[in-house]
């Protein structure tokens, strides 16, 4: 029997070691060969998520004094003409403000040929035309504008000027509704006197005097249209407006309101506000159509 020799155990021994590699390395790549693949990845049913805009600030909407505004400046007004109290700080701060007041009218329908209504229109059937008609009011300026007191602020000396006040009575002032009523109640029940309807007691009134333009007085002239239109396209089902755009003025005194009660304590005092027109148009609240506009001559 041989003895084994330093040589032949380093050969037995590296051939062991190959051995353990070559079978270590073939179990490996046959583990690799038969284990099962991962499954295919699933699409996922809920929606990606979307960074969201950052909303933009609107920009602030510019005060624009309403019909129920100025109503509610009047009334204070006329507070404090009864009571003998000083014109109210919201009538005084209000002077350069922006407004927009819608006179609706023609709500009980077209007017005979004849008629003498201030606001008023009817269709001429014959020439297919639609004929409009307002007429402005004219205010006594001797009654409204008197000498103002020293002590007021602003004033202005009326000597050696003549002034004309030219404007527009708000009708039912008590109602801040800038459209015609859907429907009318009876003036009073059966059997009991109907009440005397008082005169007007709000206007919108403006002040011009020689250093204006002579062109912006009408001396009681109407705005008038006349539009053609057939009878099948006429459509006003909820009668017109005029709607009047301008700034909250001044009068001569200072003022921006002025209040009077000629018939003595106990009647509701007649105010008018002081204003400077840019605009008077009429419109068609059913088609949102401008039917006319008439820019004011003192507009800048």
């Amino acid at each position: 029997m041989l003895e084994p020799t330093p040589r032949t155990s380093r050969l037995v021994v590296a051939g062991s070691a190959a051995a353990i590699v070559l079978l270590g390395g073939g179990g490996f790549l046959l583990g690799r060969s038969t284990a099962p693949l991962p499954p295919p990845p699933v699409a996922s049913s809920e929606p990606v998520p979307v960074a969201k805009k950052l909303p933009v600030p609107e920009a602030p909407a510019a005060n624009i004094l309403a019909r129920s505004d100025m109503i509610a400046i009047a009334n204070a007004a006329a507070d404090a003409t009864s009571s003998g109290a000083q014109l109210p700080e919201m009538a005084s701060a209000a002077e350069g403000l922006r407004f927009e007041v819608d006179l609706p009218f023609g709500c009980d329908g077209p007017v005979s040929e004849d008629s003498r209504e201030a606001f008023q229109w009817r269709y001429d059937a014959k020439s297919s035309s639609l004929r409009v008609s307002v007429t402005p009011a004219v205010f006594d300026a001797s009654e409204w504008l008197e000498e103002p007191p020293s002590s007021v602020a602003n004033a202005t000396p009326s000597a050696n000027r003549k002034e004309a006040i030219e404007g527009f009575w708000i009708a039912r002032p008590w109602s801040s509704r800038e459209t015609c009523e859907s429907g009318s109640l009876p003036v009073a029940p059966l059997g009991i006197d109907a009440v005397t309807l008082p005169g007007q007691t709000l206007g919108l009134a403006e002040v011009l005097s020689d250093d204006g333009a002579r062109s912006a007085r009408r001396g009681g002239k109407p705005y008038e249209s006349v539009r053609q239109i057939t009878e099948t396209d006429l459509k006003i089902d909820q009668g017109l407006r005029v709607r009047l755009s301008g700034r909250i003025a001044r009068f001569p005194d200072g003022s921006t309101v002025r209040c009077r009660q000629p018939a003595g304590k106990d009647q509701r005092p007649v105010c008018l506000v002081a204003v400077s027109f840019d605009d008077v148009a009429i419109e068609n609240p059913s088609t949102k159509e401008t039917i006319a506009t008439w820019p004011s001559a003192n507009r800048t």
